[in-house]
């Protein structure tokens, strides 16, 4: 909520006290003076009365005694003690080093007029988290490291299957063609032919078949028009894909054996707010893929027969791991003093914010941030040796 711009005079570190508790949560207890509330009044009042009508008077123009008659003295108070409130947390999280995570928990022990307004807020902190000897640990999963290297094999395999698939959409196709035949010129009309995609197609795969012969006017008919020229233009863009296709899969798949390691190693109590907030991200992800898809979301849950709780706790164990993952990178971060390069955090972001015109630009900046410190402290890890 909006503050006036006042002169703020609390020493925010001797007014509050803050108290360890369970689950990574701090209790922060003290009160502002009533000084502080009575400058948050005009807005206050501005944005309780905006909807306020009154015959005679016009909206902005009507006697504040009248208005506060309407809104009621305590809920102006109330009002005063939230922006008041909104303002002081910052300074009391900086005064005492407080590494907030999520909104605070706030109990009011005395809201009066003229009297100092006293609370309690309980919030989640970044936890301790105890690095174990990440490097030592990195060192000997990087010796394990799989190659990426596509063997003719499978280059071959991929082949085959390819023309496995060529070979079983022509026989659906010629069945479908015969079968089309049969019937009068109006249920012709109606004849669905098989794609190469379809289920009917991908099980007729399975059937024993002689493979056509790999020729160069073979090739030419298979992808898009134009995209093979001859056999072996095909087999060196088959490698080719193969190459991308492994060498993503084995740096995907060492570097969760790599980070997986290190947060098994690693100590830290793992605080529920950072949970519910990866969970919500994983939420607010399928919601948007289900959009896009011109679906909705209660629709989707009908379909699957499940209920949003029951999602919720099946992503738990992914959303800890994801959340021990970013506690982990960002306290190697720290102690290697690694930090993201700042061009490419705006070069970045501007791609971004051309794409999403609507994005706010600070949090798509955050985000830019925090993603290429992930990669620079996994590069870290994978260059132990």
């Amino acid at each position: 909520m909006t503050t006036q711009n006042c002169s703020h005079n609390v020493d925010y570190k001797k007014a509050f006290t803050v108290t360890k508790a369970a689950g990574s949560t701090v209790v922060i207890e003290g009160s502002l003076p009533y000084e502080e509330l009575l400058k948050e009044r005009k807005g206050a009042l501005k944005h309780l009365s905006k909807n306020i009508k009154i015959d005679g008077f016009r909206t902005g123009h009507i006697p504040e005694e009248m208005l506060i008659k309407q809104i009621g003295e305590m809920n102006l108070i109330a009002e005063m003690a939230e922006r008041a409130l909104a303002h002081a947390y910052g300074h009391i999280l900086d005064a005492h080093e407080i590494d907030a995570i999520g909104h605070p928990q706030v109990e009011i022990k005395k809201i009066a007029a003229d009297n100092p307004f006293e609370f309690t807020a309980t919030v989640a902190v970044i936890p301790e988290v105890k690095l174990s000897d990440y490097k030592s640990i990195a060192k000997e999963i990087n010796k394990e490291k799989t190659s990426s290297e596509v063997t003719d094999e499978e280059v071959e395999n991929q082949i085959k299957d390819i023309l496995r698939q060529k070979a079983a959409y022509e026989r659906l196709q010629q069945k479908a063609a015969e079968q089309a035949e049969k019937k009068d010129a109006s249920d012709a009309n109606t004849v669905d032919l098989p794609t190469p995609e379809s289920k009917t197609a991908k099980a007729e795969e399975d059937k024993e078949a002689e493979l056509p012969e790999l020729t160069d006017e073979l090739v030419k008919t298979l992808g898009q028009p134009g995209q093979f020229e001859s056999v072996k233009d095909f087999k060196t863009k088959i490698r080719e894909h193969l190459e991308i296709e492994k060498k993503n899969q084995v740096v995907s798949e060492h570097r969760a054996k790599l980070t997986d390691a290190i947060i098994e190693t690693t100590e830290m109590e793992l605080p529920t707010t950072l949970i519910d907030a990866e969970i919500n991200q994983i939420e607010a992800q399928m919601k948007e893929d289900i959009k896009r898809a011109n679906l909705k979301f209660d629709d989707y849950l009908k379909h699957i027969n499940k209920t949003e709780q029951d999602l919720r706790k099946e992503w738990q164990p992914a959303a800890e791991k994801r959340a021990k993952l970013q506690l982990v990178l960002n306290e190697i971060a720290k102690a290697e003093k690694i930090i993201p390069d700042k061009e490419a955090v705006e070069n970045q972001t501007k791609i971004l914010m051309e794409q999403y015109k609507d994005a706010d630009e600070t949090r798509v900046k955050i985000y830019v941030a925090s993603l290429l410190l992930n990669e620079a402290v996994i590069k870290m890890l994978e260059e132990q040796n």
